[in-house]
């Protein structure tokens, strides 16, 4: 069985996002930096994933780790006690 993420939060995060620019969003749920990876995943199963905005806006991430939709906030969150 896989590791579980932490719950970072049960809501997700307005992020603002550059056109071309590359992001890592953290999966495993302990960087300090939601909803952005910050090596906080090392020596764990987990490892971030890697984006890049195809546009510049603002953007809904994921901070549940529930999504099936990352990074991007799918509503999972809404089904967590």
């Amino acid at each position: 069985m896989a590791d579980a993420p932490i719950i970072a939060a049960k809501e997700p995060k307005m992020v603002d996002l550059e056109a071309g620019k590359d992001y890592f969003w953290c999966a495993c749920g302990q960087s300090k930096n939601q909803p952005f990876c910050d090596g906080s995943h090392e020596g764990t199963s987990f490892t971030p994933v890697k984006f890049t905005a195809d546009e510049t806006k603002t953007a809904a991430l994921c901070q549940c780790k529930q999504t099936g939709n990352a990074p991007f906030c799918d509503g999972s969150h809404m089904t967590l006690e």
